[in-house]
């Protein structure tokens, strides 16, 4: 029963959510957590570009049909998946949280996790790390580009000169960090991959940064007035229906395809996760503070379903693994 644990991470983000409602940020306190924020996206960026191995994407590049299908999953079929849930509506809700939802679906892939249940199920482990890797890096790109698709211009009310300093927001604090850590792992990597842990505790440092950020101005605007428990609820039962979705969907298309064993797992953990490391921070970015917190919410929920979800069904595949061996 281990998928029922609760992600440490969760527990953290939630502990910060707390403290955002206890002891929201107010007067210097705010720009003095604006720089900071900054500056945690920015190292949270250079270590993912420091982490990326460029041999092990070359190694699990070969299966185009597995990639291809896997940014076809992240960056088209979620969306249409989440477009499609948000017009079957069965209560009403603030538009603000069906943005949120609406941003989730957008987001790229996992990395961590995904190549973590991938090797516990018995999965392409070079796949997955060239599959998870191609949709983080897409990402910067082409997932601020669904957000203002699925969203529309007239949802968000930004003129041109919004959408320029946008891009360039988005160059500026995750695409020139990320290129520098990458850049720089020629020299750095034997340090990285050494000292992994403690590169994951500047990462969740970043993210908790970010979320008690967002969530402080989130607090002071009311987003406990605007989002109810009957709200939390709807918001978990539509990323279970997301998730389910996505699964079924990824599974029939690898009986279709005929893919092996091993690139099947890589297609359904790669293809069904969202990333809450680049979510947040490019929801800091995209969207006006005083939204953040409550755009931000249903990737927070999502992620912990899509862990535990995943993880149950990596240690099935795990169980199926040992079965086979005897």
């Amino acid at each position: 029963m281990k998928f029922l644990k609760i992600d440490l991470m969760i527990i953290k983000i939630i502990s910060s959510v707390l403290l955002a409602c206890v002891f929201p940020l107010k007067g210097n306190f705010i720009n003095l957590f604006k720089y900071l924020t900054i500056a945690a996206i920015f190292i949270l960026f250079f270590m993912h570009g420091a982490k990326l191995s460029r041999k092990k994407i070359i190694m699990g590049s070969s299966n185009w049909q597995l990639h291809l299908w896997i940014l076809f999953s992240t960056f088209i079929m979620f969306p249409l998946l989440g477009m499609v849930l948000i017009w079957c509506h069965l209560i009403n809700i603030n538009p603000e949280i069906d943005n949120g939802f609406l941003y989730l679906c957008s987001m790229p892939a996992t990395v961590q996790s995904a190549i973590a249940l991938t090797s516990i199920a018995g999965g392409n482990v070079a796949a997955s790390v060239c599959s998870a890797s191609a949709s983080s890096i897409l990402g910067i790109f082409i997932s601020p580009l669904i957000v203002k698709l699925v969203l529309g211009m007239h949802s968000t009310g930004l003129s041109i000169n919004n959408e320029i300093e946008q891009i360039y927001k988005i160059i500026l604090q995750l695409l020139i960090p990320f290129l520098a850590g990458h850049i720089s792992r020629r020299w750095i990597y034997k340090w990285v991959d050494k000292n992994n842990d403690l590169i994951n505790q500047v990462d969740q440092i970043s993210i908790l940064l970010v979320v008690y950020s967002a969530f402080s101005e989130a607090v002071i605007n009311g987003i406990w007035y605007i989002v109810g428990i009957h709200t939390l609820l709807w918001v978990l039962i539509e990323c279970l229906i997301l998730l389910f979705l996505v699964l079924i969907i990824n599974y029939l298309v690898a009986c279709l395809f005929n893919f092996k064993r091993c690139d099947a797992i890589v297609l359904l953990f790669c293809g069904s996760k969202k990333s809450l490391a680049n979510g947040i921070p490019m929801a800091n970015i995209l969207f006006p503070v005083s939204s953040v917190g409550i755009i931000i919410l249903p990737l927070m929920i999502f992620h912990q379903v899509q862990l535990m979800a995943c993880s149950y069904i990596a240690q099935l595949y795990k169980e199926q693994n040992k079965t086979a061996n005897y």
